[in-house]
């Protein structure tokens, strides 16, 4: 029996090995404006956009929701295993917020946010990287 739970508890820490997450995160938000207002009105397309831009930072999806403003504004929330993802859309006035909090150093947000300029291929970006653990620090991102 004892043999049994301890070849159990090596399995069960082996999944987790190679995933640390510390007492720290990583907080990728960014404005893009002018954006391509066919993507950007493109609803599927936005969230086959918004799937890739999430794979590609290596995040480990959990569930997602989404609510469509008509006639095609979008708000689709990410619950990660490293936390989460969420953009927001104003086709009206061209613009799409997006962010991405996550935990250890697994994640990428600049392939996240590559991703997600080559879809809506904006005109004007604003993106600011923080650290956040006990304190809020900004981050030079490229």
């Amino acid at each position: 029996m004892i043999r049994v739970l301890c070849i159990a508890f090596a399995m069960f820490s082996s999944l987790f090995a190679h995933d640390e997450h510390y007492f720290r995160g990583k907080h990728f938000i960014a404005s893009y404006l002018d954006c391509d207002l066919r993507q950007l009105s493109d609803l599927e397309g936005l969230i086959q956009a918004m799937d890739g831009a999430v794979a590609a930072s290596n995040a480990t999806v959990l569930d997602k929701a989404s609510y469509v403003f008509p006639p095609n504004g979008l708000t689709i929330v990410y619950l990660l295993s490293e936390s989460h993802a969420s953009l927001h859309t104003y086709p009206e006035h061209g613009a799409c917020f997006i962010d991405l909090f996550t935990c250890g150093d697994v994640c990428s947000s600049e392939r996240f946010h590559e991703a997600m300029l080559q879809y809506l291929r904006p005109k004007q970006v604003s993106a600011r990287l923080f650290l956040r653990q006990d304190t809020v620090e900004e981050l030079p991102f490229p």
